[in-house]
């Protein structure tokens, strides 16, 4: 269950709105990102993740800024170098990634977390810590979608489509791995205020 347009647009025009005012640097790339609909920070992540070539997980301040220039976000160079003092903790000139995109994440309650991580646990039946479009079926149901009931897509076509929501646009490799999907999900929930809310939607889509 991708957010709904009508969700994005809110999270879109609530961020805008937040960034004239916010003074935060971790929280202006956030809202950056989140301007961007529901996949903004996975989006961001999966940048990352393709430019670290030797797969160390830490990034220094150069390939930061080209990691931020790259997914197309305008920030001042004095901005990102505030930005990576406060997320280079330890001051060793590196930032680690998992914990750099942990803190760009919104902030969810533990509830909202779990209920994440039940979905990902329900979805990935091989357990291989990755979602494709074998783990979808019998999970998600495409009886009801438009293009499947007039023929035009087969079930398998439904599903990749599905799981192109989670994915990111131009970097679309089929698989959804734990971190890009809670990247996702905080991005739909930092769309919805309500944790009742966010319950209902996530056990009625994985049926959880």
């Amino acid at each position: 269950m991708a957010a709904t347009s009508r969700q994005n647009r809110e999270l879109v025009q609530k961020s805008k709105e937040k960034l004239k005012y916010t003074k935060d640097p971790v929280e202006k790339l956030r809202l950056r990102c989140l301007a961007r609909g529901a996949s903004g920070i996975k989006g961001l992540g999966r940048t990352f993740k393709i430019m670290d070539d030797d797969e160390s997980r830490a990034l220094e301040f150069k390939e930061f800024e080209k990691g931020v220039r790259e997914y197309g976000l305008t920030m001042e160079k004095d901005e990102l170098q505030e930005l990576f003092t406060i997320l280079d903790k330890d001051g060793s000139g590196s930032i680690d990634f998992d914990e750099f995109l942990k803190a760009l994440r919104p902030p969810m309650s533990n509830a909202r977390k779990e209920l994440i991580t039940q979905a990902f646990h329900k979805l990935d039946k091989t357990g291989d810590g990755t979602i494709t479009v074998e783990d979808l079926q019998g999970v998600y149901n495409v009886k009801k979608h438009p293009k499947y009931l007039n023929g035009e897509w087969t079930e398998e076509q439904c599903l990749r489509q599905f799981l192109d929501s989670f994915d990111t646009p131009n970097e679309k490799d089929g698989k959804v791995t734990n971190e890009e999907f809670v990247n996702y999900y905080s991005g739909v929930s930092a769309s919805i205020d309500s944790d009742a809310y966010f319950d209902l939607m996530m056990r009625n889509a994985w049926k959880l």
